[in-house]
This record gives C-alpha cells, structure tokens and sequence, in this order.
C-alpha cells in the first residue's frame, strides 16, 4: 500500500455514503489498529536503536556503510549471517557461504548449463539481491558494471545472472572495507582498466 493509494482511497472515501451500521465499532476497530501501529513504530524505533549501537562497536562497519546505496539493515544483515568478517581468509569464501559460487550441472558426457550452486545460507542470498537491486539504480559503480556485463561483446549477462554476479561483487566490497576498513571507493570497485572498457562502451 503506497501512499498514491492512500490518497486515492481517502478521496474516494470523502465522497462516498459509505455504511451507516456498526459506525461506534468501526471507529473503535480503526483506533486500536492506529494504537498497534505507533507501538510497532516504536518498537521498530528501539530495535534500530539497538542495531546501530551494536555496530558502533564492530570494526569496519562505518567502512561498509560508505557504499552508496547500503544502509544500517543490509550491513546488519549481512554481518548476522556471516559473523566476523576476519575469520575469512577472503571474500570468495562468503561467496561460496551463500551458494552463490558456479557450478556445472553435468552428467556423464552431457555438458549442462553453469548456474549458481544455491549450497549456502538461503536468508544470506535474499538479503544480497534485495540490495543488490536499488544498488544497479543509484549506485553509479554498480549500476555501470550491471550495463556492461548485459551489452559486452563477448559473454553478454542475462540480467538476473548480471545481478547475481553483482551479488558477488558486494560481498566482496563489504569484506575488503570491512576487514581493511577502508571507505568506499569507485576505482577499487570496477578498477582502471574495467572503467576505460564501460566508458568506451557507452561512447
């Protein structure tokens, strides 16, 4: 329900006759609803509260959350599914902790399509495509890299495989910036020699 809707229902409501039965139990009914969602607001307000406290105190995390278009909930996330992010020796192996490294479905002599081996921590991968989707919209780097892994001249992307591709790649930002606590930065994320191939891609 969008806001759009909301106004559109409350105009529609304002000029309609509407039920004249029950009115002293629908008022009541719409009262607790709008009592249960300031308590809810409230709770949502401590938990966040909470949450940024405690990544206040993990190295690394102020790092992370440079990346445009990544916010407290997705490093939370993140962070909950992983643990600490310097028990990896490196980004490939959260990678693979996800089920999102390739894998040939083969059978004997038939060669079958590469795919993702989904062999990991289900919560992990939805919690990466569910950013990884704003990201390709606002974040220049990652919307740049989704445009030249779907119209390169060799290998062109699907776009969902571009997206879990750039599934991968976040996950290896979040570990460089948060092992190195490093801020974000656009070279190291598409590198000298990618951004001259995607900038005489758009040319």
């Amino acid at each position: 329900m969008g806001i759009k809707r909301a106004e559109a229902l409350y105009a529609a409501a304002t000029a309609s006759i509407g039920l004249r039965e029950g009115i002293v139990a629908a008022r009541l009914e719409l009262r607790t609803l709008l009592a249960q969602f300031d308590l809810f607001n409230e709770q949502l307000e401590a938990i966040m509260a909470q949450v940024e406290e405690i990544l206040e105190g993990i190295p690394g995390t102020t790092e992370m959350l440079t990346i445009p278009g990544i916010g407290i909930l997705t490093v939370a996330g993140f962070l909950a599914e992983v643990g600490d992010l310097n028990t990896y020796d490196h980004g490939q192996q959260i990678i693979r902790l996800a089920g999102l490294n390739l894998m040939e479905n083969s059978s004997g002599i038939r060669k079958g399509q590469t795919g993702i081996t989904k062999r990991g921590r289900s919560r992990l991968r939805a919690l990466l495509f569910r950013a990884i989707m704003p990201m390709v919209a606002k974040n220049a780097e990652f919307q740049a890299l989704h445009r030249y892994f779907t119209t390169r001249g060799q290998n062109p992307l699907k776009k969902k495989q571009s997206l879990i591709a750039l599934c991968g790649k976040l996950i290896r930002v979040l570990y460089t910036l948060g092992t190195k606590q490093r801020v974000y930065n656009a070279i190291d994320v598409i590198g000298t020699v990618r951004q001259a191939q995607m900038q005489q891609l758009a040319a």
